[in-house]
């Protein structure tokens, strides 16, 4: 068995802890390769893998993803940082849930990703994978911008569909249920179940009180267009994409990002079924203490 271990340097630990997994893994017949990085990753190792390790906080889990996701691999994520939803096995446990991982004792939780892309003049300029969230905002300090959103079935591509509405807002967050506890839920959305098949369309202090924030089936397509008299209304003309938080494409007037459901779920290995409600009792202080 092979397996890739995600190691993010700036966690306390996280070099000598990826050590230590890897003298372990080898005691249970596999071997483990150490992709490590202090900042943005580069240069992701190619190769065949049947698990993955995150070693660092949630950003670490979003990187892993979009690399493993497409390709079918499983992430075990080992939580180094504060406050998260995705990061939820424990330095201790690690190995008790890797060993029932592979004595097939734990089926891993399906998350729905995102598909998105860019098209400018008809031509896609941009594309990625989001597991948290694709968000749309703009750079400066007058931050209001003018987005066009319409919706149409992912599965009719003669389909044009039909305009949701036209926003004016500091900038508009498309969320899978997995990113509902992040930048969306700051933003006053909705906590969605990670594992359904949805989409949350949620804008940032928009102009008008009635923008609210909604939940739609992911079996549909979300397309964002930034407005063409983005420059002609006074507004900032910096509108920048932003994946997972971590990637970022420059827009201009008249792009479309186009955001569907991927074909490929995120398969995240945690200790239990309700592991997720756990993390939302404890980190949201539910229990009242």
């Amino acid at each position: 068995m092979n397996a890739l271990l995600f190691v993010n340097l700036q966690k306390k630990n996280a070099a000598v802890l990826a050590e230590q997994i890897k003298l372990e893994l080898k005691k249970h017949d596999t071997l483990a390769h150490v992709f490590s990085f202090d900042g943005k990753p580069e240069n992701f190792p190619s190769g065949y893998w049947d698990i993955g390790f995150t070693l660092g906080g949630d950003g670490t889990v979003l990187y892993a993803a979009r690399c493993l996701s497409h390709l079918g691999v499983p992430i075990l994520p080992i939580n180094l940082g504060s406050l998260g939803f995705l990061a939820e096995v424990s330095v201790n446990d690690w190995l008790d849930v890797f060993l029932k991982w592979k004595n097939k004792g734990i089926t891993p939780s399906q998350r729905c990703m995102f598909n998105v892309l860019v098209l400018r003049d008809s031509k896609i300029i941009a594309e990625n994978f989001c597991l948290n969230d694709a968000v749309v905002s703009c750079t400066g300090i007058a931050k209001l911008i003018k987005l066009n959103v319409h919706i149409k079935p992912n599965d009719d591509i003669k389909d044009k569909g039909t305009a949701l509405g036209t926003y004016r807002c500091d900038g508009l967050i498309i969320s899978t249920p997995t990113g509902s506890t992040a930048y969306s839920m700051a933003a006053g959305g909705p906590i969605l179940d990670p594992e359904m098949e949805a989409v949350i369309v949620n804008p940032i202090c928009p102009f008008a009180l009635s923008n609210r924030p909604y939940v739609l089936t992911s079996r549909q397509t979300i397309v964002v267009t930034v407005a063409e008299d983005q420059h002609k209304q006074g507004l900032n003309s910096g509108v920048l994409l932003t994946i997972d938080g971590q990637d970022i494409y420059d827009l201009e007037c008249d792009d479309k990002v186009i955001i569907n459901q991927s074909a490929h779920n995120t398969q995240l290995i945690y200790p239990g079924k309700f592991a997720y409600y756990s993390a939302l009792r404890n980190k949201l202080f539910w229990s009242g203490e």
